[in-house]
């Protein structure tokens, strides 16, 4: 992979790739937008997102905006990466690290999994691999992930990742035509460090 060139002014980048057992978790590229559309186009992905199913115009949009979503320079900066299966070079989904909070040491982490490439712990392995690097590198003191009460899959990856439930809200949003219930979950620097 080329050098991925990270902003002069960035406070936090990875090394690019960050290699894992199965994964190479990558910046995005402009090619990489069929492939996202593959599963953010899909309904059942879509039923546990904000979003409603991106048409490959906005998966194209998307992907443009990712494409510089590398680093960390300032609060409510995002780093999204692509993550590529190394066995078939194929994108299989994405992982996320918002920074919510520069004051606070704040991060939210995030993980989508094509339909194809779900239950084989790829969302762990990469969200493990983000919550290094922000604990590690990124001085993070606290990451938490919020989910759809009714994704069984996340709570799973979530509680595999060593995070501890602080939260369940009861109908806190109406979207796509229901009140939705959110689960809010954290792990703290010391926590993670302690369980390595």
């Amino acid at each position: 992979m080329s050098q991925v060139p990270v902003p002069s002014a960035a406070r936090f980048a990875p090394s690019y790739p960050i290699t894992t057992e199965r994964l190479l978790l990558r910046p995005f590229s402009r090619g990489d937008v069929a492939a996202v559309h593959a599963y953010r186009g899909l309904p059942e992905i879509a039923q546990y997102l904000s979003d409603p199913p991106l048409s490959l115009d906005e998966c194209a949009e998307a992907v443009r905006a990712r494409t510089t979503q590398i680093a960390f320079t300032a609060e409510g900066d995002r780093i999204v990466l692509a993550l590529e299966r190394r066995a078939d070079a194929q994108l299989v989904g994405e992982v996320s690290l918002t920074w919510r909070s520069v004051a606070n040491q704040q991060a939210e982490i995030g993980y989508i999994v094509a339909p194809t490439a779900q239950r084989q712990g790829f969302a762990t392995e990469a969200a493990d691999a983000l919550l290094a690097f922000g604990f590690e590198q990124a001085e993070l003191h606290r990451v938490y992930a919020r989910c759809d009460a009714r994704n069984e899959a996340s709570t799973l990856v979530m509680k595999r990742l060593g995070m501890h439930q602080e939260a369940h809200f009861m109908e806190h949003r109406f979207n796509k035509g229901r009140w939705e219930q959110e689960l809010v979950w954290a792990i703290l620097a010391e926590d993670w460090h302690g369980a390595r």
